[in-house]
């Protein structure tokens, strides 16, 4: 069985007080058992946010990664940098590092293979436009995303990877694929796991929703049979509104 699974996507928000703020109103809650809880700060807190959280069971992992182990680039942050702040799960391919920064599919590709390498857990996103659900072409960018970025893993590199559907269409909009959509699209992106490797592969991998999700949607999208869990951006910003996130699994 997949594993049931929010994490927050921070984004550029949050500076370090902020940061610190914010995890303090987390950690008075209770997380349940069942579910895996992880937050992405900014690079620049993450140590800050691993010590702060070293005793609790939520999680802190990165919103990105360079591809490269080290080298001539400014800016940049390599896997092993993560690792050495206590970060062992990175997101790769979301939607707005693969618009605003150009990533390819290629170049995730090449991410997902540095990350396995430092034995890294990867939230691997994917997601399609407006004009592509418009045109019925949503089907055909997620299975090209899937192939390009990450098809060409083993077998046993699988144990590594949670899935993130995100139509770019929802994020940040106000807008929010059905529970409808989402399962119907959760359940394409199972079945091309299932084609591509096998079916126990399928079942056992997390595919989590991301795209406007609320305390007020969360509950029925998460009730679909193939979406377990979320991936939370300006919800996540709010103690209250993530927790009730959390806790909305039937």
């Amino acid at each position: 069985m997949p594993r049931k699974i929010v994490a927050g996507n921070w984004k550029m928000n949050n500076d370090l007080s902020e940061t610190e703020t914010l995890l303090k109103e987390l950690k008075k809650q209770v997380i349940p058992e069942d579910v895996s809880v992880m937050v992405a700060p900014s690079f620049t807190n993450l140590y800050a946010a691993f010590e702060s959280v070293r005793e609790h069971p939520i999680q802190v992992i990165a919103q990105n990664m360079h591809q490269s182990t080290k080298g001539a680039f400014t800016g940049e942050v390599s896997a092993a940098m993560l690792k050495s702040v206590g970060v062992k799960t990175v997101i790769i391919g979301h939607s707005e590092r693969r618009a605003y920064f150009n990533e390819t599919d290629e170049l995730l590709a090449e991410k997902v293979n540095t990350a396995l390498e430092n034995e890294m857990q990867v939230i691997f996103c994917v997601g399609e436009e407006l004009s592509d659900r418009e045109n019925g072409d949503q089907f055909e960018v997620i299975q090209n995303q899937l192939e390009n970025g990450l098809f060409h893993i083993s077998n046993d590199s699988w144990s590594q990877i949670i899935l993130a559907y995100e139509p770019v269409w929802a994020i940040g909009t106000g807008e929010t694929a059905s529970p409808k959509q989402a399962q119907e699209m959760h359940k394409f992106i199972r079945d091309a796991i299932a084609k591509h490797y096998s079916e126990r592969i399928a079942k056992e991998t997390s595919i989590l929703y991301g795209g406007s999700v609320k305390p007020a949607n969360a509950k029925e999208i998460f009730a679909k049979k193939d979406v377990d869990g979320g991936l939370i951006g300006g919800a996540a910003l709010k103690a209250g509104d993530f927790m009730a996130i959390i806790n909305a699994f039937e």
